[in-house]
């Protein structure tokens, strides 16, 4: 491999010779061989796009040539548009507090691509200069908070379609099991007659508020703190630098972004990405709560509850033939836990800054995007290939309903708790349904009991469906 000498205020170290990236990137390779994990593309755009914004907004103002600021911008969209140099972004997620290796890494690339576009060679910073032109104005002190919010609204933009799909086929499964009788079960045993379908409505219905959970969180990452500097006193920034940013990345992303109205706040505090995490947190163990539902639903067949049909994804067992076991229920309960982990280290590291600054930004960006990008997926693939597909045994559930005891519920009005209770006793002691007790014990004509004890009139007491 050959190589370029650069050099910075340490001093020189080799670049490999068609590396974009420079010097200070090298030395984050370097130092930072932790996990081999790379910064997510959505955390890349959004670095690139403050970089693009930056060069736009100080060419207008006469304090960047435009001739760098045209380069710099065609480098910053061949990333955007055109998905290239993506393998030039090579700084662990694991690195040097507060982000300085990512910012660096991609000032670098978009410096030496610049370069390159106006005709010199890569590490000629002559020409184009990471520090004193791509990131002119900027510290990496609010340019990763920055960063972070526009990634975290990007996922959002992404994550709440693919919920609303979730939440709408619970809703639409929910009509087409209204007419599907079970038993009701509260502390796992057995309680009040419900439908399928209204287990199905309100799964939809917590997905569905979930939407706004985290939407009403999300607001708070539309204030940027970009024109805060090193500190937050805005040193070495254009006095309209912080609202011109805010117009352009509004612009570019097609978001609406403001200025935040305390540049300091918006360094120092992590309570926005803490406030996202936790709704997502919030849905996940929801999702947990519906999956762990699922497969007792579906346990069985012969000896579980077996009250729904998944669709067959795979064989369950590599021993016992004809196993089919409810997978995509087991993947989302595996994700939802790995979110709520992701979740337990941004609150550490949101707790962790001192004074001006919070060092721990960079794993607060990994796992932020990190919890976004997997809850995403997960959502989209288990509509797909789990809910969607979803058969009840109608059979099954009926036959359930009808032998619950909890069905003396709605004797009470009628014969009053105590003799209901007694009735219940008696019909497991002696292995009877709660009609048979009833009628034995004349405490109620067979057609008062149909009447009183109608599936129908217990699941919807109120003639409300």
């Amino acid at each position: 491999m050959s190589y370029r000498i650069e050099h910075d205020s340490i001093g020189e170290l080799k670049v490999p010779a068609e590396a974009l990236w420079g010097v200070q990137t090298q030395r984050a390779v370097h130092n930072f061989p932790i996990s081999g994990i790379k910064p997510h593309k959505v955390f890349i755009d959004a670095t690139v796009h403050i970089k693009k914004a930056a060069a736009r907004f100080h060419a207008q103002v006469g304090w960047l040539d435009k001739s760098k600021a045209k380069a710099i911008i065609q480098a910053a969209d061949e990333i955007l548009e055109q998905g290239k140099w993506i393998d030039q972004f090579v700084v662990d997620v694991y690195q040097a507090g507060a982000g300085t290796s990512h910012n660096m890494n991609v000032n670098e690339v978009l410096a030496n691509r610049a370069i390159e576009i106006l005709g010199g060679q890569r590490g000629d910073y002559k020409l184009v200069h990471p520090n004193d032109h791509v990131n002119m104005g900027q510290s990496t002190n609010d340019v990763i908070p920055t960063a972070i919010r526009l990634s975290g609204l990007l996922l959002i933009r992404d994550l709440l379609p693919v919920l609303d799909k979730l939440s709408k086929t619970f809703l639409k499964k929910g009509k087409e099991f209204q007419k599907t009788f079970k038993s009701g079960r509260t502390h796992l045993q057995d309680a009040a007659p419900v439908t399928l379908g209204q287990e199905f409505a309100a799964y939809g219905e917590s997905l569905k508020r979930h939407h706004g959970r985290i939407l009403r969180a999300s607001e708070d990452l539309k204030e940027l703190g970009i024109g805060g500097s090193a500190v937050g006193s805005g040193m070495n920034t254009h006095k309209n630098y912080p609202k011109g940013m805010a117009m352009l990345l509004s612009g570019q992303t097609g978001l609406k972004l403001t200025p935040h109205p305390n540049l300091f706040e918006a360094m120092q505090s992590m309570a926005p990405f803490v406030s996202v995490s936790n709704s997502i947190r919030n849905l996940c163990l929801d999702l947990t709560r519906i999956a762990n539902d699922f497969r007792l639903m579906t346990s069985g067949p012969t000896t579980g509850f077996g009250e729904i049909l998944l669709p067959a994804m795979q064989p369950g067992s590599s021993i016992m033939p004809g196993k089919v076991n409810p997978v995509m229920a087991e993947c989302l309960n595996m994700v939802s836990f790995q979110v709520l982990g992701f979740d337990t280290t941004i609150a550490l590291a949101s707790q962790a800054g001192q004074l001006e600054l919070n060092v721990m930004m960079p794993v607060i960006a990994f796992n932020l995007n990190q919890s976004l990008i997997l809850i995403t997926q997960m959502l989209r693939v288990f509509e797909d290939k789990c809910v969607s597909g979803i058969n009840a045994d109608v059979a099954r559930c009926l036959d359930f309903a009808e032998k619950s005891v909890s069905i003396a519920t709605a004797l009470n009005p009628v014969i009053g708790y105590e003799k209901a209770a007694e009735v219940v006793k008696t019909a497991l002691k002696e292995g009877k349904t709660i009609k048979q007790v009833v009628l034995e014990k004349k405490l109620l004509s067979e057609e008062k009991y149909n009447q009183v004890v109608r599936l129908e009139k217990l699941v919807d007491p109120h003639g409300k469906n």
